[in-house]
C-alpha cells in the first residue's frame, strides 16, 4: 500500500478551513485525539472528547472556532468539524481501487451494456438487459438481475444481490449481503392455507443512497418500492414492499418498515424502531431507538415508545401496574365526577 501524504495548507484549502499554523507540514493520516502522532490529523466534534485536546500529539486538529484557542498544535477551524473529518477520511482510505474491466471469472450476458470504465469482479453475474454506468464497481460474487440499471459512480460491494428490474441511481453504495428487489411478503389466505402473490413492482433507488450490509428492500406488489435521494440505511434493515421513503432520511440498524408505508423527507429512525404498514409519516420526524409506530404521524418532532431497562424485580412490578392502568383511569374518572358533584 502506497502511503498517502498531503500538505496541511492543501488540506485547509480543500475543506475551506481557516489554518492557524504551519501550512508545509505533511499529514499522513487521521486518528483520534488520544492516538494521533505528529504526522497525523485529528478532529474534535463531540465535546465529550475535549478533555483529550490539551495532550494531543496530532500535527493538527480540526475543530470549531469556540475550541480553537485551547488547542496546543496547528488548527483547522471549521464550523462543522465532523463534516471536515468526513470529507478528509476519503483522502486516506486504504480500500483498493477496482480496475476498469470485466474479470475473466465474471459471467456477463452478451445483451448487457457495461461501460468501459466500470469494474466487474470475479464470479459476479450480470444478467440479460442490464445497464451499468460509468465508473460503476460490481464486487466479486454479486448478482445483477435481468434489466436492472446501475447509475454512474455507484459501488456494489461483494455478494450483493440486485433482483430483476431494479433501478439504482448515481453514486449509490450497496454493502455486502444486501438484497434489493426481493419478493415482498404477500400471500392470500383461503381456509387456513396461504397462496403466494407474485410481486410485480420494482425497487427504485435515487442518487447517493447507501444500503448497509444484509439489509433487504422488497420489490413492490404492484407499484414500486421507492427510496429517495440521499437516504442512508444501516445494516440489517427490512424495508417491505411498496414502502416510499423521502429524500435524506437516515435509519439505524434493525429498523423495520412494514408494507405500503409512506415516510417523508429528512427523517431519522433510531435502532430497532418499527413502523406498521399502510401508515403515513410526515417529514422531519425522529424516532428514538426501539420506538414502535402503529398510527400515522402528521406532525414533525421527536417520538419515543417503550421503557428503558430496569432491574427485573422493578420491571415485573411495573408490568403489573401497566395492566392496571385502565382500571386506575376509570377510578380516577369516577373520583373526578364525585368531586365535581
Amino acid at each position: 500500500m502506497t502511503e498517502k501524504s498531503y500538505r496541511l495548507g492543501a488540506i485547509a484549502e480543500a475543506v475551506g478551513a481557516e489554518l492557524r499554523g504551519d501550512p508545509d507540514i505533511q499529514v499522513f493520516g487521521i486518528a483520534t485525539l488520544q492516538a494521533a502522532g505528529p504526522n497525523q490529523l485529528s478532529f474534535l466534534a463531540n465535546p465529550a472528547y475535549a478533555k483529550h485536546l490539551a495532550n494531543t500529539q496530532a500535527a493538527a486538529v480540526i475543530l470549531s472556532p469556540a475550541a480553537a484557542d485551547n488547542c496546543p498544535t496547528n488548527v483547522l477551524v471549521l464550523d462543522n468539524p465532523y463534516l471536515g473529518y468526513a470529507r478528509l477520511s476519503h483522502w486516506f482510505d486504504p480500500a483498493p481501487i477496482a480496475p476498469p474491466g470485466i474479470h475473466p471469472a465474471a459471467v456477463v450476458d452478451p445483451s448487457a451494456a457495461v461501460a468501459a470504465s466500470a469494474s466487474i469482479g470475479a464470479n459476479a453475474v450480470v444478467e440479460a438487459g442490464v445497464v451499468i454506468g460509468e465508473a460503476v464497481v460490481v464486487g466479486a460474487g454479486s448478482v445483477i438481475g435481468a434489466r436492472t440499471s446501475i447509475g454512474d459512480g455507484s459501488i456494489i460491494r461483494p455478494r450483493v444481490t440486485l433482483a430483476h428490474d431494479v433501478v439504482i441511481g448515481q453514486r449509490c453504495h450497496i454493502l455486502s449481503g444486501a438484497v434489493i428487489g426481493s419478493d415482498g411478503f404477500g400471500f392470500a389466505n383461503e381456509k387456513g392455507q396461504w397462496h403466494r402473490i407474485a410481486q410485480l413492482g420494482r425497487v427504485v433507488l435515487g442518487d447517493d443512497v447507501e444500503v448497509g450490509a444484509n439489509t433487504t428492500i422488497d420489490r413492490g406488489a404492484l407499484d414500486d418500492t421507492v427510496i429517495g435521494n440521499g437516504v442512508k440505511l444501516d445494516n440489517l434493515i427490512q424495508i417491505a414492499h411498496n414502502v416510499r421513503i423521502g429524500d435524506h432520511c437516515a435509519m439505524a440498524s434493525m429498523v423495520g418498515i412494514a408494507g405500503s408505508t409512506k415516510i417523508g423527507s429528512h427523517c431519522v429512525f433510531g435502532g430497532a424502531a418499527g413502523v406498521a404498514g399502510h401508515l403515513e409519516i410526515t417529514s422531519q420526524v425522529h424516532l428514538t431507538g426501539m420506538t414502535m409506530v402503529t398510527g400515522d404521524i402528521p406532525e414533525p418532532g421527536v417520538y419515543s415508545s417503550g421503557t428503558s431497562a430496569d432491574t427485573n424485580r422493578q420491571w415485573r412490578k411495573n408490568a403489573v401496574r401497566f395492566r392496571q392502568l385502565d382500571t386506575l383511569a376509570r377510578r380516577v374518572k369516577e373520583l373526578e365526577k364525585k368531586t365535581e358533584g
